[in-house]
């Protein structure tokens, strides 16, 4: 049975019909000048009181007709062979072959869904007695979820970012692996010669870094500090020390403007020579933080 009409009838019920005094200022203000035919008045309508007595008597008479239709209940000792044999015929039909019980992921969205009917009842029973309340309730309800799916996707998004390696097998063309560590090698060499001792120790440093990239110790990177690279290196990594020496000489006279000598070269080189020489098995620690 639809009950489309009572929904839009206690919808209306919500506002206040209008006096008969203000209803006549209005018919009278509406009314043509006296031409001497007078118009038939037009039917009043129905107060929201008296449509809400009508249709209190419509539901009484549908749930007097229902208990009139209800069945006779079953004689005493019947075994209901044939009510069993046509529910049994049913079940082995084709709609009924996969049915399994349901599991605990959709006994939880059964009550989920419960609480959400319960949620938005007592938001329309608080609806009846001031109408803004149940509006808030919605509207806020409806705000929270945006809110938790904006920041869901936002934390989805931050994830993504971090993680987002490469496809292609090589290092990005930007990294200082993507360049081979015997290239920065032969690059410090000639600004040895040159007797450029600062970028001498600039080539041996991304030489240093070149190697240990082409190990797999951190995802190949370009945007990365010298400070970055040295954190990505476990603490136990028995080459951090080494780094960590090597990165301060590189710092000091490449970003901090210190003029260098051959000795600073000489102690960057050993330091890296160290770095790119010994690979022993067990040093290729996962980075601290994970790719990036």
């Amino acid at each position: 049975m639809r009950y489309g009409w009572l929904r839009a009838l206690l919808a209306k019920a919500q506002i206040k019909d209008e006096s008969p005094a203000i209803t006549q200022d209005k018919a009278q203000g509406k009314t043509a000048p006296d031409t001497g035919n007078p118009k038939p008045a037009r039917p009043q309508k129905p107060t929201t009181g008296q449509l809400l007595q009508a249709a209190g008597t419509r539901l009484t008479e549908d749930i007097a007709q229902a208990d009139n239709a209800a069945t006779s209940p079953p004689a005493p000792g019947a075994n209901h062979s044939h009510e069993r044999d046509t529910m049994k015929q049913v079940l082995t039909g084709r709609d009924f072959r996969n049915l399994e019980a349901p599991t605990v992921r959709d006994s939880a969205l059964e009550k989920l869904g419960d609480w959400l009917n319960r949620l938005f009842q007592s938001a329309a029973r608080l609806g009846t007695a001031a109408a803004w309340v149940g509006r808030v309730m919605v509207y806020g309800f409806i705000l929270a979820v945006c809110v938790g799916l904006a920041l869901g996707l936002i934390q989805l998004e931050r994830r993504w970012r971090i993680r987002l390696i490469p496809e292609s097998d090589g290092p990005a063309a930007e990294a200082a692996s993507a360049r081979d560590w015997q290239l920065w090698l032969a690059d410090a060499r000639r600004a040895v010669t040159a007797g450029k001792w600062r970028e001498a120790i600039h080539f041996v440093y991304w030489a240093a870094i070149s190697r240990l990239e082409s190990e797999h110790l951190w995802p190949a990177d370009r945007a990365r500090t010298p400070r970055e690279y040295l954190a990505l290196m476990a603490a136990d990594d028995p080459r951090k020390p080494q780094l960590a020496t090597l990165t301060r000489s590189f710092e000091y006279t490449w970003y901090g403007g210190r003029a260098a000598a051959e000795s600073d070269y000489r102690k960057a080189e050993t330091l890296a020579n160290a770095l790119i020489n010994v690979f022993t098995a067990g040093t290729s620690a996962a980075p601290k933080g994970g790719a990036r």
